[in-house]
């Protein structure tokens, strides 16, 4: 706003109110409440003038507080802690600056003076604007921002611990996600249920989170308890003493909890323990103690327990499976691993880690496809990071050359009716947008490509294009998965 010149006026306050019931003051007066702003007017000595409905819904202050007062006195008085008018009256040139009123409403407003032909000030107009609702989403923004940075530290700090530990990779967000929480309870020394899928890698969380626990340097025991027989999973865990029963050990037997003591306990399949062993595991996060079978004595043991299911523990509550108080004992930090077709960005980095292992074991320098790895990353996946395993075993063993195939995976079997005789009944019944289909399978391929070789260059070569042909047709299509790209490149860098 620039500064206006006029023979008009003049530095007398009486001069320029004139008339209130002249049409000029009128009309000025209609303009000056239809504006959504506040406006704040003063002569060229600082004396208030006018000000509109909007100024004293913004500021808090009545037109009697300040009609006809200096602005001087105002800010002396403190009801005005910032004044654009003294500013203005002492630079001579527009003002432009933020104010925050005692209604908490933050507003920026510009000071702009009016000169007569002697050049002189002879009066000032503010426009105050309310930017309270724009300085609340800022300063969301901050926090927000804030927010972000301290959780892409976190897990920058988790992804650097997790290369320490040797089967663990997390990449894909969702994952990362669970690390996070993973990261926290570890050192707390707190029981802790992990749960997901069959195959999802909970055993190796749980090496994790003792490998970050103060019990790092005393052993972890992991016992499934599904794959020991129900008549010995008691003496197994507890021990036994001399003469218990019969085949017992003459100088009886230590359990596998005293054997870990100081260390962790993975009871992996918990929910595949009989009922009255679940009635000792309870005493023993109770009361920290243990009776082998045949004795009346209790032994102290410290263990930290970190039970592992796939099972709906609280469904086997409801059918009297499993004991309420002892879920409500086990389910103080409940961990759900996601399945593997939920953290896509996983299966790419599981399988090259794989691969490099399995070439490292049998002498090979296999590799795989750009079309291996796209099939790869079509899969679902139901037996999760433990079939993914087994599928690259597999096709490193039985491929015959060394680059490993989509036949070698053995992942995809055709189905009965994807024959040649069905596809043409299907195109008989129904219109194909052929187009459609292959521009999907060219976005797919370049996608896979990128995540392959993680460089455009290289990405357009394996795909016998050049680079800004690559680069106009990744743009084109969006490139499915280009968040989840960049996530990985982030923790890649």
């Amino acid at each position: 706003m620039q500064a206006r010149k006029t023979a008009f006026y003049h530095s007398n306050a009486a001069q320029i109110i004139g008339d209130i019931q002249d049409p000029l003051n009128i009309l000025l007066d209609a303009v000056l409440e239809s504006s959504y702003d506040g406006i704040y007017i003063t002569d060229g000595n600082a004396n208030t003038i006018r000000i509109n409905t909007s100024y004293e819904i913004i500021s808090g202050l009545k037109r009697s507080d300040v009609i006809g007062k200096n602005m001087r006195d105002l800010v002396a008085s403190g009801l005005i802690s910032n004044s654009g008018t003294l500013l203005v009256l002492e630079k001579r040139h527009p003002i432009t600056l933020e104010q925050k009123f005692k209604t908490g409403k933050q507003a920026v407003i510009t000071s702009t003076p009016t000169f007569d032909d002697q050049n002189n000030i002879v009066m000032v107009v503010t426009n105050v604007r309310d930017i309270t609702e724009m300085w609340e989403l800022r300063n969301q923004l901050n926090k927000e921002e804030e927010l972000t940075k301290r959780q892409l530290s976190e897990l920058e700090i988790i992804r650097k611990q997790i290369l320490g530990v040797g089967k663990m990779i997390a990449v894909d967000q969702a994952m990362l996600q669970t690390m996070l929480v993973v990261n926290k309870v570890a050192p707390m020394d707190t029981t802790v249920l992990l749960l997901g899928e069959t195959g999802v890698g909970k055993e190796i969380i749980a090496s994790y989170i003792h490998q970050n626990s103060l019990r790092k340097n005393r052993p972890i025991i992991k016992v499934n308890c599904g794959a020991i027989p129900t008549q010995l999973v008691e003496s197994e865990l507890f021990g036994y003493e001399d003469g218990s029963f019969t085949g017992a050990k003459k100088d009886g037997k230590m359990g596998l909890l005293e054997i870990a003591n100081e260390g962790t306990v993975l009871l992996d399949e918990i929910g595949d323990l009989p009922l009255d062993v679940q009635v000792k595991l309870l005493r023993l996060l109770q009361e920290k103690e243990i009776q082998r079978i045949g004795s009346t004595v209790s032994r102290k043991v410290d263990v930290r327990i970190i039970g592992a299911t796939n099972r709906d523990l609280q469904k086997m509550v409801e059918s009297k499976e499993f004991r309420k108080d002892l879920y409500y004992r086990l389910n103080v930090v409940p961990i759900t691993v996601p399945p593997l077709r939920k953290r896509p960005g996983d299966i790419l980095p599981l399988a090259e880690a794989f691969l490099a292992e399995l070439n490292l074991h049998y002498h090979f320098q296999k590799k795989f496809t750009l079309s291996a790895v796209y099939e790869l990353q079509s899969y679902e996946w139901p037996g999760n990071v433990r079939e993914l395993r087994n599928v690259i075993e597999r096709a490193v063993i039985l491929s015959s050359e060394e680059t490993i195939q989509p036949c070698d995976l053995g992942i995809f079997k055709p189905k009965p009716a994807e024959t040649v005789e069905a596809a043409a009944l299907s195109l008989s019944d129904q219109t194909i947008d052929l187009k459609q289909i292959l521009m999907n399978i060219e976005r797919d391929y370049i996608d896979t490509a990128y995540r392959v070789h993680r460089n455009v260059r290289k990405a357009a070569g394996s795909l016998s294009m050049d680079a800004a042909t690559y680069v106009r047709k990744r743009k084109k299509y969006g490139v499915p998965g280009a968040f989840r790209d960049n996530i990985v490149n982030n923790f890649n860098e």
